[in-house]
Protein backbone atom coordinates (compact mmCIF):
# COMPACT_ATOMS: atom_id res chain seq x y z
CA UNK A 1 0.00 0.00 0.00
CA UNK A 2 3.06 2.21 -0.41
CA UNK A 3 2.30 5.97 -0.67
CA UNK A 4 -1.29 5.32 -1.67
CA UNK A 5 -4.28 7.45 -0.77
CA UNK A 6 -7.29 5.43 0.30
CA UNK A 7 -10.78 6.63 1.18
CA UNK A 8 -13.68 5.08 3.03
CA UNK A 9 -16.79 6.62 1.44
CA UNK A 10 -19.68 6.85 3.89
CA UNK A 11 -22.95 7.41 2.01
CA UNK A 12 -25.46 9.05 4.32
CA UNK A 13 -27.91 11.89 4.87
CA UNK A 14 -29.16 14.01 7.74
CA UNK A 15 -31.67 11.90 9.70
CA UNK A 16 -34.95 13.62 8.79
CA UNK A 17 -38.53 12.50 9.52
CA UNK A 18 -40.26 11.52 6.31
CA UNK A 19 -37.00 11.24 4.37
CA UNK A 20 -35.05 8.53 6.18
CA UNK A 21 -36.01 4.87 6.59
CA UNK A 22 -39.49 5.55 5.22
CA UNK A 23 -40.10 1.84 4.48
CA UNK A 24 -40.11 1.29 8.25
CA UNK A 25 -42.90 3.82 8.84
CA UNK A 26 -46.57 2.95 9.37
CA UNK A 27 -47.46 4.85 6.20
CA UNK A 28 -45.49 2.28 4.20
CA UNK A 29 -46.53 -0.82 6.17
CA UNK A 30 -43.91 -0.53 8.90
CA UNK A 31 -44.18 0.05 12.63
CA UNK A 32 -42.68 3.49 13.28
CA UNK A 33 -43.66 7.12 13.04
CA UNK A 34 -41.47 9.20 10.70
CA UNK A 35 -39.79 10.69 13.78
CA UNK A 36 -38.97 7.26 15.21
CA UNK A 37 -37.60 6.07 11.87
CA UNK A 38 -35.31 9.11 11.73
CA UNK A 39 -34.12 8.46 15.30
CA UNK A 40 -33.37 4.84 14.38
CA UNK A 41 -31.34 5.95 11.39
CA UNK A 42 -29.34 8.39 13.51
CA UNK A 43 -28.43 5.58 15.92
CA UNK A 44 -27.38 3.03 13.30
CA UNK A 45 -25.62 5.69 11.22
CA UNK A 46 -23.33 6.60 14.11
CA UNK A 47 -22.77 2.93 15.01
CA UNK A 48 -21.79 2.14 11.41
CA UNK A 49 -19.50 5.17 11.24
CA UNK A 50 -17.75 4.08 14.43
CA UNK A 51 -16.92 0.73 12.80
CA UNK A 52 -15.37 2.69 9.94
CA UNK A 53 -13.34 4.85 12.33
CA UNK A 54 -11.94 1.83 14.16
CA UNK A 55 -11.10 0.04 10.88
CA UNK A 56 -9.18 3.06 9.57
CA UNK A 57 -7.33 3.38 12.87
CA UNK A 58 -6.14 -0.22 12.53
CA UNK A 59 -5.10 0.37 8.92
CA UNK A 60 -3.23 3.56 9.86
CA UNK A 61 -1.38 1.70 12.62
CA UNK A 62 -0.42 -1.10 10.23
CA UNK A 63 0.79 1.42 7.64
CA UNK A 64 2.90 3.24 10.23
CA UNK A 65 4.48 0.05 11.54
CA UNK A 66 5.36 -1.11 8.03
CA UNK A 67 6.48 2.34 6.83
CA UNK A 68 4.36 2.14 3.69
CA UNK A 69 3.17 5.71 3.84
CA UNK A 70 -0.37 4.68 2.99
CA UNK A 71 -3.09 7.19 3.92
CA UNK A 72 -6.70 6.45 4.93
CA UNK A 73 -9.41 9.09 5.01
CA UNK A 74 -13.04 8.97 6.13
CA UNK A 75 -15.11 10.75 3.48
CA UNK A 76 -18.78 11.51 4.09
CA UNK A 77 -20.69 11.61 0.82
CA UNK A 78 -23.96 13.45 1.34
CA UNK A 79 -26.34 15.61 -0.65
CA UNK A 80 -27.30 18.44 -0.46
CA UNK A 81 -24.04 20.13 0.40
CA UNK A 82 -25.70 22.62 2.75
CA UNK A 83 -26.44 19.69 5.10
CA UNK A 84 -22.72 19.07 5.71
CA UNK A 85 -22.46 21.35 8.78
CA UNK A 86 -25.44 19.58 10.38
CA UNK A 87 -23.83 16.20 9.71
CA UNK A 88 -20.53 17.39 11.16
CA UNK A 89 -22.32 18.39 14.36
CA UNK A 90 -23.90 14.93 14.59
CA UNK A 91 -20.61 13.13 13.93
CA UNK A 92 -18.87 15.20 16.60
CA UNK A 93 -20.61 12.88 19.09
CA UNK A 94 -18.23 10.10 18.03
CA UNK A 95 -14.75 9.45 19.35
CA UNK A 96 -12.89 10.40 16.17
CA UNK A 97 -9.41 10.22 17.72
CA UNK A 98 -7.04 10.74 14.78
CA UNK A 99 -9.72 10.47 12.09
CA UNK A 100 -10.39 13.68 10.17
CA UNK A 101 -13.77 13.95 8.47
CA UNK A 102 -13.87 15.00 4.83
CA UNK A 103 -17.02 15.78 2.86
CA UNK A 104 -18.14 15.52 -0.73
CA UNK A 105 -21.57 16.08 -2.29
CA UNK A 106 -22.40 13.31 -4.74
CA UNK A 107 -24.54 14.42 -7.68
CA UNK A 108 -26.91 12.76 -10.14
CA UNK A 109 -30.49 11.97 -11.14
CA UNK A 110 -30.56 8.57 -9.38
CA UNK A 111 -28.36 6.55 -7.06
CA UNK A 112 -26.49 4.95 -9.98
CA UNK A 113 -25.28 8.40 -11.00
CA UNK A 114 -24.66 9.49 -7.41
CA UNK A 115 -22.52 6.38 -6.84
CA UNK A 116 -20.47 7.00 -9.99
CA UNK A 117 -20.02 10.65 -9.11
CA UNK A 118 -18.72 9.96 -5.60
CA UNK A 119 -15.93 7.73 -6.91
CA UNK A 120 -15.18 10.20 -9.73
CA UNK A 121 -14.78 13.04 -7.25
CA UNK A 122 -12.30 11.01 -5.20
CA UNK A 123 -10.24 10.00 -8.24
CA UNK A 124 -10.05 13.69 -9.15
CA UNK A 125 -8.74 14.38 -5.62
CA UNK A 126 -5.88 11.93 -6.11
CA UNK A 127 -7.17 8.86 -4.29
CA UNK A 128 -5.91 5.47 -5.49
CA UNK A 129 -8.60 3.25 -3.97
CA UNK A 130 -11.94 3.74 -2.28
CA UNK A 131 -14.39 1.58 -0.35
CA UNK A 132 -18.03 2.66 -0.05
CA UNK A 133 -20.50 1.69 2.68
CA UNK A 134 -23.96 2.93 3.62
CA UNK A 135 -25.12 4.38 6.91
CA UNK A 136 -27.63 1.67 7.80
CA UNK A 137 -25.32 -1.28 8.42
CA UNK A 138 -24.64 -1.67 12.15
CA UNK A 139 -23.43 -5.24 11.47
CA UNK A 140 -20.57 -4.00 9.29
CA UNK A 141 -17.27 -5.12 10.83
CA UNK A 142 -13.78 -3.71 10.99
CA UNK A 143 -12.60 -6.92 9.31
CA UNK A 144 -14.89 -6.32 6.32
CA UNK A 145 -13.48 -2.85 5.75
CA UNK A 146 -9.85 -3.76 6.37
CA UNK A 147 -10.04 -6.80 4.10
CA UNK A 148 -11.67 -4.70 1.39
CA UNK A 149 -8.71 -2.30 1.31
CA UNK A 150 -6.26 -5.19 1.45
CA UNK A 151 -7.94 -6.85 -1.55
CA UNK A 152 -7.81 -3.61 -3.53
CA UNK A 153 -4.11 -3.26 -2.75
CA UNK A 154 -3.57 -6.83 -3.92
CA UNK A 155 -5.50 -6.20 -7.13
CA UNK A 156 -3.48 -3.04 -7.80
CA UNK A 157 -0.32 -5.09 -7.59
CA UNK A 158 -1.52 -7.96 -9.78
CA UNK A 159 -4.04 -6.49 -12.25
CA UNK A 160 -3.93 -2.69 -11.76
CA UNK A 161 -7.70 -2.84 -11.32
CA UNK A 162 -10.25 -4.66 -9.21
CA UNK A 163 -13.52 -4.59 -7.28
CA UNK A 164 -14.42 -5.94 -3.86
CA UNK A 165 -17.88 -6.28 -2.36
CA UNK A 166 -19.89 -7.50 0.61
CA UNK A 167 -23.24 -8.94 -0.50
CA UNK A 168 -26.33 -7.94 1.44
CA UNK A 169 -29.33 -10.13 2.30
CA UNK A 170 -31.47 -8.81 -0.58
CA UNK A 171 -29.42 -9.60 -3.71
CA UNK A 172 -27.55 -6.31 -3.41
CA UNK A 173 -24.32 -5.10 -1.85
CA UNK A 174 -23.46 -3.53 1.51
CA UNK A 175 -19.91 -2.56 0.57
CA UNK A 176 -18.26 -1.84 -2.76
CA UNK A 177 -14.61 -0.97 -3.28
CA UNK A 178 -12.72 0.02 -6.42
CA UNK A 179 -9.21 0.88 -7.50
CA UNK A 180 -8.76 4.12 -9.42
CA UNK A 181 -7.98 2.33 -12.69
CA UNK A 182 -11.11 0.17 -12.59
CA UNK A 183 -13.37 1.42 -15.36
CA UNK A 184 -16.56 0.47 -13.54
CA UNK A 185 -19.80 2.22 -14.49
CA UNK A 186 -22.72 1.69 -12.09
CA UNK A 187 -25.32 2.88 -14.57
CA UNK A 188 -28.20 0.40 -14.44
CA UNK A 189 -26.89 -1.34 -11.31
CA UNK A 190 -28.94 -0.07 -8.37
CA UNK A 191 -31.89 1.13 -10.41
CA UNK A 192 -32.91 -0.57 -13.65
CA UNK A 193 -36.12 -1.55 -15.41
CA UNK A 194 -34.93 -5.05 -16.34
CA UNK A 195 -35.41 -6.66 -12.92
CA UNK A 196 -31.70 -7.45 -12.55
CA UNK A 197 -30.46 -7.46 -8.96
CA UNK A 198 -27.66 -5.09 -8.04
CA UNK A 199 -25.26 -7.93 -7.28
CA UNK A 200 -26.00 -9.70 -10.56
CA UNK A 201 -25.60 -6.42 -12.44
CA UNK A 202 -22.20 -5.76 -10.86
CA UNK A 203 -20.92 -9.26 -11.59
CA UNK A 204 -22.23 -9.11 -15.18
CA UNK A 205 -20.34 -5.87 -15.81
CA UNK A 206 -17.17 -7.23 -14.21
CA UNK A 207 -17.41 -10.43 -16.25
CA UNK A 208 -17.83 -8.49 -19.50
CA UNK A 209 -14.88 -6.21 -18.68
CA UNK A 210 -12.74 -8.94 -17.06
CA UNK A 211 -12.48 -6.98 -13.81
CA UNK A 212 -11.10 -9.07 -10.91
CA UNK A 213 -13.58 -9.36 -8.05
CA UNK A 214 -13.26 -10.39 -4.41
CA UNK A 215 -16.34 -11.21 -2.31
CA UNK A 216 -16.35 -10.82 1.47
CA UNK A 217 -18.88 -12.05 4.03
CA UNK A 218 -22.51 -10.98 3.77
CA UNK A 219 -23.52 -7.87 5.72
CA UNK A 220 -27.22 -7.08 6.14
CA UNK A 221 -28.62 -3.57 5.92
CA UNK A 222 -31.94 -2.39 7.34
CA UNK A 223 -34.72 -1.68 4.86
CA UNK A 224 -37.82 -3.34 6.32
CA UNK A 225 -39.13 -4.70 9.62
CA UNK A 226 -37.72 -8.18 9.04
CA UNK A 227 -34.29 -6.67 8.41
CA UNK A 228 -34.66 -4.66 11.60
CA UNK A 229 -35.45 -7.76 13.68
CA UNK A 230 -32.45 -9.56 12.20
CA UNK A 231 -30.16 -6.61 12.90
CA UNK A 232 -31.35 -6.24 16.49
CA UNK A 233 -30.83 -9.94 17.25
CA UNK A 234 -27.32 -9.72 15.83
CA UNK A 235 -26.66 -6.58 17.86
CA UNK A 236 -27.59 -8.38 21.06
CA UNK A 237 -25.26 -11.20 20.05
CA UNK A 238 -22.44 -8.72 19.38
CA UNK A 239 -22.90 -7.14 22.80
CA UNK A 240 -22.09 -10.48 24.40
CA UNK A 241 -19.46 -11.83 21.99
CA UNK A 242 -17.47 -8.59 22.27
CA UNK A 243 -16.41 -9.83 25.73
CA UNK A 244 -14.47 -12.59 23.98
CA UNK A 245 -13.80 -10.95 20.60
CA UNK A 246 -12.24 -7.55 21.34
CA UNK A 247 -12.30 -6.60 17.65
CA UNK A 248 -16.12 -6.50 17.70
CA UNK A 249 -17.55 -2.98 17.67
CA UNK A 250 -20.88 -3.14 19.50
CA UNK A 251 -23.72 -1.09 17.92
CA UNK A 252 -24.57 0.30 21.34
CA UNK A 253 -26.60 3.28 20.13
CA UNK A 254 -28.86 0.94 18.18
CA UNK A 255 -29.28 -1.33 21.21
CA UNK A 256 -29.99 1.63 23.52
CA UNK A 257 -32.49 3.13 21.08
CA UNK A 258 -34.36 -0.19 20.79
CA UNK A 259 -34.47 -0.51 24.57
CA UNK A 260 -35.76 3.04 25.03
CA UNK A 261 -38.37 2.46 22.32
CA UNK A 262 -39.49 -0.82 23.87
CA UNK A 263 -38.54 -2.73 20.73
CA UNK A 264 -38.01 -6.47 21.16
CA UNK A 265 -37.59 -9.33 18.71
CA UNK A 266 -40.23 -12.06 18.96
CA UNK A 267 -40.85 -15.09 16.75
CA UNK A 268 -44.19 -16.91 16.64
CA UNK A 269 -44.35 -20.72 16.87
CA UNK A 270 -43.48 -22.22 13.50
CA UNK A 271 -46.08 -24.76 12.47
CA UNK A 272 -45.09 -24.59 8.80
CA UNK A 273 -42.27 -27.12 8.76
CA UNK A 274 -41.39 -30.45 7.21
CA UNK A 275 -42.98 -33.41 9.06
CA UNK A 276 -40.56 -34.99 11.54
CA UNK A 277 -42.68 -37.88 12.82
CA UNK A 278 -40.52 -40.55 11.24
CA UNK A 279 -37.29 -38.84 12.31
CA UNK A 280 -38.37 -38.10 15.87
CA UNK A 281 -39.90 -41.57 16.31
Amino acid sequence: MSNKKNALIFFTKVPTPGLTKTRLTKEHGGIFTPEEAAELYRAVMLDTAEVGFRALEHLKTMAASSNTGAEYDFVISATPEHDHPRLKDIFDELDQRNIDLKFIADEGQNFNEHFNDAFKKLWEQGYDAAVAVGGDQPQMTTANIMQAFQWLDRFQGSHDMGLVHCPCQACGVSLVGLTKNTAMDFEGVFYNEDGISALDAIINICNDMEIPVAALETVADIDNVEDLAHALSLAHSQAYTAKFQPEVVVPQRFIDWAKETGLAVTTPPNSDHDPRELIDA
